[in-house]
């Protein structure tokens, strides 16, 4: 049995229930865990099986309480599930931490569609997780071939859905793909579409569109893949049945902007991080651009230089904002 905790500044590390045994009576454990001081205040609990794909063991759970042995503050919660969720199914279950006078998120069905074109028929010998990332923390390693809904397939292409329940999650604005196989092969993925699986809308696309080498001697691969962007409202319903219809067929309206970046004259001025950028617009915004491909220089954002760049995105109306940030690596 293992666990994750997320607080307001941050997550634990997982914390295996092995070897921390206080006190047990016929049905009930009791835990003595130490968490990190700067977690802040415990929003979310993720409660799972350490993963094994040959266990077959399962595990009842009826119930939980949670004490803050300085401040005696006490949360509990009925859960009465059984891990894992089928023979082969989904190792976790999180669940909202409700403290008194505290507003708690939310459990929330996410649906999570899959677009490739050979997954289907190398199911059998692959291991495939993803971690869906937003501003309520993420969801973990969830796989993604234990059970598929929806499944279709055509002659080069294929989709199916995944369903998976979690602490809303807020904004998206990536996914962590963990991909393995027992033999080699390669794995063809285009894209994927999350959305909540109660609402129409918003639907997030992350454009993947790489053929995997998978290697049964090598460990798994990794990929970490940014929103590229969000479909919202009726309005765009056109560009829905666009991208689900239509693989490989351009976005329509693209509209081109060019983007000059003014790199100020001081020291330490410049970076080698990643900077990307977001338009907002009255009518929508874009997705993030990762600003790399400068016009004038092969290494952006020098000191005292002047890079431009240029960008397609869908139609925004009149912009009146723009995010610019970078994610802090490097000088």
């Amino acid at each position: 049995l293992v666990m994750v905790f997320y607080g307001r500044n941050g997550k634990s590390n997982l914390v295996s229930m092995e070897n921390k045994l206080e006190h047990q009576t016929k049905n009930q454990i009791t835990y003595d865990i130490h968490l990190p001081s700067d977690l802040g205040a415990l929003y979310k609990v993720r409660l799972g099986l350490q993963s094994s794909e040959d266990s077959i063991s399962q595990l009842f759970l009826r119930h939980f309480k949670m004490q803050n042995t300085s401040t005696l503050d006490t949360f509990s919660l009925t859960i009465n599930k059984t891990l894992p969720l089928s023979l082969n199914g989904d190792r976790w279950i999180e669940f909202p931490v409700e403290w008194p006078l505290k507003e708690a998120l939310s459990v929330v069905t996410y649906h999570l569609t899959v677009f490739s074109r050979n997954i289907l028929s190398e199911r059998n010998l692959l291991h495939m997780t993803a971690s869906i990332h937003g501003t309520h923390g993420d969801t973990g390693n969830r796989s993604l071939l234990w059970s598929l809904q929806n499944v279709q397939q055509g002659e080069d292409n294929e989709s199916f859905l995944v369903i998976m329940d979690a602490v809303e999650l807020g904004e998206l604005d990536k996914v962590v793909l963990l991909i393995s196989s027992k033999t080699d092969c390669k794995l063809d993925i285009k894209k994927l579409h999350l959305k909540e699986a109660l609402k129409e809308h918003p639907i997030y696309v992350f454009e993947v569109n790489e053929a995997f080498s998978v290697d049964a001697d090598k460990p798994e691969i990794q990929r970490e893949i940014p929103v590229s962007f969000v479909i919202r409202g009726d309005k765009q319903k056109n560009d829905i049945d666009n991208n689900l219809h239509k693989e490989g067929s351009k976005a329509r309206n693209l509209t081109e902007y060019t983007i000059k970046v003014y790199t100020g004259d001081q020291r330490g001025a410049g970076t080698d991080a990643n900077v990307h950028i977001i338009l907002f617009g009255n009518e929508d915004k874009s997705e993030v651009f990762q600003l790399t491909q400068s016009l004038e220089h092969q290494d952006p954002f020098e000191r005292g230089k002047v890079d431009t760049f240029k960008i397609e995105t869908k139609k925004l109306g009149s912009l009146h904002s723009i995010e610019i940030g970078h994610d802090g690596k490097g000088f």
